[in-house]
């Protein structure tokens, strides 16, 4: 339904985004990820009209938006800070968009209504939005902008705000509320849980431009390009050298991995980096035996409910690995990454 090509944008005559272009299908939920000054909500207020491009177009059901001012586009746009009427009750703050579309006032009850049942927030008509907390005032803002039915939702950084447990706490909800309502929705956040947590698709921005884009699972299982995989958190990026190609042999700082079948453009004595999850890890006594298996000295072992996260020192290299036991600190233990889980990215 909505689609932008090519957008440039220059801040402080330096280019803030180069060339970028995504897709927003009826009822997605996209999900913009990247670090602060990557030109996230710059992108949001092109598209609503807030703010020009330098180039580039957006498009909203193949119509060209270029001449359609902000408030003929029919998008909603949800900052971080909400900006509730703080004079308002919660009921007067979503009608607010309605009575604004001249919408008769048993109309207006009636979507009201709606909009308060969908949050849960019925006994909180009649109440001044100063005295909810952040999660209420979250709610009642994701309310009213969708009491008008806009086209297109756009959420910039709305959890920012809130605590990690709240955060956590809604994200399950507010996927719900999103999906329920057949909006397309793009949703921004510098967040990777609360990105996963919520999208159809991920859009990973860096610098002005898109480094990949497709579903969580896809961007979890293949990230393009050690940025990616650092941004996302995936686990342990390691600088080596590839040393044979048939089979693939890659010498790291600590000792030397065996890759056989790996489809790669890799020629002897090229720098690479290789990704190293901590979820593959497998832990092994001293003096084992096994595929890519090396030792390493326990530097930490923190229990994270589920597992142990243990903290290696290999050589000079520290490594991030998981196990089901605990494991004493200063001990020595044995590793190993199995081959078909081991990531190699070109340098």
């Amino acid at each position: 339904m909505l689609e932008v090509q090519n957008l440039t944008k220059d801040y402080e005559n330096k280019p803030l985004l180069k060339g970028v272009s995504f897709e927003v299908g009826k009822g997605e939920l996209v999900c913009l990820l990247g670090s602060s000054g990557s030109g996230k909500s710059t992108i949001l207020r092109i598209i609503a009209g807030l703010e020009e491009p330098k180039s580039g177009t957006v498009l909203w059901e193949g119509r060209d938006l270029r001449d359609v001012p902000t408030h003929k586009r029919g998008f909603g746009l949800m900052f971080q800070d909400y900006a509730l009427f703080p004079h308002k009750t919660v009921a007067q703050n979503i009608a607010f968009g309605l009575q604004m579309q001249g919408l008769k006032e048993e109309e207006i009850s009636r979507r009201v209504k709606e909009s308060l049942e969908s949050i849960r927030m019925q006994s909180f008509a009649d109440r001044p939005v100063t005295e909810l907390s952040g999660g209420e005032q979250q709610r009642v803002a994701l309310a009213r902008a969708l009491a008008p039915s806009p086209n297109l939702l756009m959420l910039d950084e709305p959890l920012g705000a809130l605590d990690h447990t709240l955060r956590t706490q809604l994200i399950q909800e507010l996927r719900a509320i999103l999906h329920q309502s057949q909006i397309p929705v793009i949703y921004v956040t510098h967040d990777r849980e609360e990105a996963f947590g919520l999208a159809d698709r991920l859009v990973i921005l860096h610098d002005g431009i898109i480094l990949q884009q497709g579903s969580p699972m896809e961007l979890f299982e293949q990230p393009s390009t050690p940025w990616v995989a650092e941004f996302l958190g995936l686990g342990n990026l390691v600088n080596g050298v590839v040393t044979q190609l048939k089979p693939l042999q890659i010498k790291l700082p600590f000792t030397e991995l065996t890759l056989p079948g790996l489809p790669l453009e890799l020629s002897e004595g090229q720098a690479c980096q290789v990704l190293l999850r901590p979820e593959d890890a497998l832990i092994a006594p001293t003096n084992s035996a096994g595929e890519n298996y090396f030792e390493c000295i326990v530097r930490d072992s923190l229990f994270m409910g589920e597992y142990f996260q243990l903290e290696l020192l290999c050589s000079q290299t520290t490594l991030f690995a998981r196990s089901e036991t605990p494991a004493k600190v200063g001990s020595r233990l044995g590793v190993s990454w199995p081959a078909d889980k081991i990531q190699v990215f070109p340098k």
